[in-house]
């Protein structure tokens, strides 16, 4: 069985397109089987997009497991200074997200495959995830640990869960990791956390 966080190149194509308004403009998506919530940005994305501070421009952002591009293609776009860069292990995902970048005109966004943070060179002001939570406990958790090595001083974490996917123990993760962790927001079950690299 195929799965969003894996690579299928036998998946069939059935393209659909998204159109999604952030910050008062409106960012079109190409999605396609095989990727996460193919049919429409789901709603705990739209809530993590709507937590974030409303200017990153002038800072360094990574969006780990960037799908087809909705957080990380939505900020760059909203915040042409920002310095984005997105990554997924899902080739299918990553080519939506460089078609999608395209389409928009989105030209402060680098899109490239890396495994968790395994191809990530860079220091960040923010890292931003929607965790692949299917993937299991270890790769979400694993996002943490990499963020707070891939952060500069005072950079900020940014996650989104359901409380029912493990809410509470990612809190808890992020906790331990970074000493500190806020719930920013709560929805319809979703928690969206940030932490600080003091």
């Amino acid at each position: 069985m195929s799965h969003y966080y894996m690579n299928d190149p036998n998946l069939k194509s059935d393209p659909i397109l998204i159109q999604f308004t952030y910050r008062g403009g409106v960012v079109k998506f190409r999605s396609d089987a095989g990727v996460f919530s193919k049919a429409k940005v789901d709603f705990g994305t739209a809530l993590l997009l709507e937590s974030l501070p409303a200017d990153l421009n002038g800072k360094r952002i990574l969006d780990v497991g960037c799908g087809y591009g909705a957080i990380g293609l939505s900020v760059a776009k909203a915040n042409p200074g920002a310095a984005v860069e997105m990554i997924d292990v899902n080739r299918r995902a990553l080519g939506l997200a460089e078609a999608n970048a395209a389409e928009n005109g989105i030209r402060n966004a680098r899109i490239y495959e890396s495994d968790l943070f395994g191809n990530v060179d860079s220091e960040f002001d923010f890292i931003i995830s929607n965790p692949p939570v299917r993937a299991g406990k270890a790769v979400v958790h694993g996002i943490v640990d990499g963020a707070f090595r891939h952060l500069e001083a005072n950079g900020e974490l940014w996650m989104v869960i359901q409380k029912k996917q493990g809410a509470p123990s990612l809190y808890k993760k992020i906790e331990e990791v970074f000493g500190n962790a806020e719930t920013v927001a709560r929805a319809k079950g979703y928690h969206v956390f940030r932490a600080r690299k003091l």
